[in-house]
């Protein structure tokens, strides 16, 4: 399965537009991990706990995005792209979504 930001994949054939695809992620951040985060915005540098979930979530969305488009019978999904988003009252969950155009490539 190809996964791509582009419009095309460059060197085949797009034979057939499936429909459009997505997968989702929302985590949360536990107290002590937003802790961490909260004295690392005072002091400054990289929030590595907070990039770390992020990294999941990402991750967690494209197999999400790539198995949804294997069941339709997809070859690629093309024009992938990322969102994220914060969530709850707090703002202590966030949601990552990844979309994208499940097709068809000529062999």
């Amino acid at each position: 399965m190809i996964l791509t930001t582009t419009n095309s994949v460059e060197g085949r054939q797009i034979t057939d537009y499936i429909r459009i695809v997505a997968g989702e992620t929302i985590i949360g951040i536990n107290a002590f991990k937003d802790l961490a985060a909260g004295f690392r915005n005072i002091v400054g540098g990289r929030s590595t706990t907070w990039e770390g979930e992020a990294i999941k979530a990402r991750e967690n969305s494209l197999n999400e995005l790539w198995q949804r488009a294997q069941e339709l019978g997809a070859d690629a999904v093309v024009g992938v792209s990322f969102d994220y988003s914060v969530l709850g009252s707090d703002n202590g969950m966030m949601m990552v979504s990844v979309t994208g155009t499940a097709v068809r490539l000529a062999p």
